[in-house]
């Protein structure tokens, strides 16, 4: 099933989202999240497909599929890596390290957007980039978990980018921590969460989910690729993240920015200059995966940042 959030005459409802694209109310007021977590989502869906239809996809506005407590983006794609080094400082190949664990970070569930959203500018930001992921979508708590365990964890997949200031992220990973600003202003999700059996036919022999990736910048074809090409799998991510701690229903998990074109930062790296051009008020992103749809954002004019004093050079007194 394909599950849907949606706005539409001022009311906000959960749908499944029919073959023909009319949505089928769930009957619930409950959003997704809850669903997900009251572990009744596959009945809820059952029985809105068999009430009558509502509006069509195009006569409402797409909302983020649901609301998650958390969201962990990692970086399972190599080639990303191998690009964005070579455009941040230079450095040639993978660190060592990386080859050892999916590594991730936290990023802000307050800053989920819907797949049609205006995207503003981060505040202070003039290199603005996009990143092509996509993201698991747990239903079910769990902790110390393998990776065999973890596939009944996850309820399915959704397409996630990962908005970038690059300018922020570059300056603020200086210091040895983060990224915090650089990521804090949106994440899109959506069109829709695709449940796990709807994307069983593309899994291949290593347990790999073989989905064609495509990002469009205002029409233009900048990068595709497989998510088959990510060095771990969702269960292995969902075992890792689980690692002394909980996974619950809603949580989200990035892949990781995809491989060649997957982002601007890796295309500057690779051709050493800054081509295309970082994204600006007024361009369109469009992301499409194989099986589960595509987003499509348009750059609108942000905040101007609010200014704050640089750190002051304490005299470090003692008591």
């Amino acid at each position: 099933m394909r599950f849907a959030a949606y706005e539409h005459q001022h009311q906000r409802r959960v749908a499944v989202v029919g073959e023909d694209g009319r949505l089928h109310p769930v009957p619930s007021e409950c959003t997704l999240t809850e669903l997900i977590a009251s572990g009744g989502l596959s009945e809820a869906g059952t029985a809105a497909l068999e009430a009558p239809a509502g509006p069509h996809v195009s006569e409402v506005r797409l909302l983020p599929p649901l609301q998650p407590p958390t969201v962990r983006d990692f970086v399972t794609f190599e080639e990303h890596v191998e690009g964005v080094r070579r455009s941040v400082d230079g450095a040639s190949g993978v660190p060592e390290q990386w080859y050892a664990a999916p590594t991730f970070y936290f990023t802000n569930p307050y800053a989920v957007c819907g797949p049609h959203d205006g995207i503003p500018m981060p505040p202070g930001s003039s290199v603005l980039d996009f990143e092509l992921e996509v993201a698991v979508v747990i239903g079910k708590e769990g902790r110390d978990l393998t990776p065999e365990q973890a596939r009944d964890h996850i309820v399915g997949y959704t397409i996630f980018n990962d908005w970038s200031a690059r300018d922020l992220q570059s300056a603020e990973m200086k210091v040895g921590l983060g990224p915090c600003k650089g990521k804090d202003t949106a994440t899109t999700l959506g069109p829709y969460l695709v449940t796990t059996d709807e994307l069983e036919k593309y899994r291949d022999e290593d347990g790999f989910l073989r989905l064609a990736l495509t990002a469009f910048v205002n029409g233009e074809l900048v990068g595709e690729d497989l998510l088959s090409n990510m060095s771990w799998t969702f269960e292995e991510m969902v075992a890792y993240a689980s690692r002394g701690t909980w996974v619950r229903p809603g949580d989200v998990l990035g892949s990781g920015t995809c491989g060649n074109g997957g982002c601007l930062a890796e295309l500057w790296g690779v051709r050493g200059r800054q081509d295309p051009p970082p994204l600006k008020p007024g361009d369109t992103v469009t992301l499409t995966v194989e099986g589960m749809g595509s987003v499509s954002n348009t750059v609108v004019a942000g905040a101007d940042a609010v200014p704050l004093p640089a750190a002051r050079r304490r005299l470090r007194e003692r008591p």
